[in-house]
């Protein structure tokens, strides 16, 4: 018995399996099979749409990105390339680095 090649389902088929499965009249086996996917991947597909479900309709909202400090990246910068350019300084000196590059 050879194993078929893993698959990334999109995020509609894996919401219209989840849908299917919180149905009535239909088990989670019966599901499966219909979209050809493991029981066990249905079980959690649908666990994840009743827990984000709210998120939908507003429950949550999602987090910001953190604000970013521009100044403080310059100075980093700076002085990165400060000590860069000492240490490039410093080793071409001692003939541990050739001046061609």
């Amino acid at each position: 018995m050879s194993r078929r090649p893993r698959r990334n389902h999109s995020a509609v088929f894996k919401a219209k399996v989840a849908m299917d499965a919180l149905r009535d009249g239909q088990t989670i086996a019966e599901v499966a099979q219909r979209h050809d996917v493991h029981p066990n991947q249905v079980t959690e597909w649908r666990r994840q749409l009743q827990e984000r479900a709210a998120d939908v309709f507003g429950g949550v909202a999602t987090p910001t990105a953190p604000v970013v400090d521009v100044k403080e990246l310059h100075a980093k910068i700076g002085q990165l390339t400060l000590e860069n350019d000492f240490l490039e300084g410093a080793l071409t000196k001692a003939g541990l680095l050739s001046a061609r590059r």
